[in-house]
């Protein structure tokens, strides 16, 4: 059964071996592994892998070992993702599952 949103947190551990290089002496974690995390959200809701990444938008950090939220959400037939820190927006955007 398939409901219209689903949450997840998340933590990026402060040992993540991509934090040295994003960026040294303040590490930030980066866009990508974000989106990672959303993928994986997606494939434990629906079973789908992520075909596609429409829009994201990235509006503020996450730091190493910091906990935030990642909520999916079905929306006009469209899968609709925002990351949270408590209630800060992270990020937000659009992407497409595949089987």
């Amino acid at each position: 059964m398939n409901h219209a949103t689903f949450q997840r947190e998340i933590c990026v551990p402060a040992d993540h071996p991509c934090l040295p290089g994003h960026f040294p002496g303040a590490p930030l974690v980066p866009g990508v592994v974000l989106l990672e995390q959303v993928a994986m959200a997606l494939r434990d809701w629906r079973g789908q892998r992520l075909a596609r990444v429409a829009e994201a938008k990235f509006v503020a950090p996450l730091l190493p070992a910091q906990d935030a939220v990642i909520s999916l959400m079905e929306s006009g037939g469209r899968l609709r993702f925002e990351i949270r820190r408590e209630h800060e927006l992270l990020a937000r955007g659009t992407i497409e599952g595949a089987p």
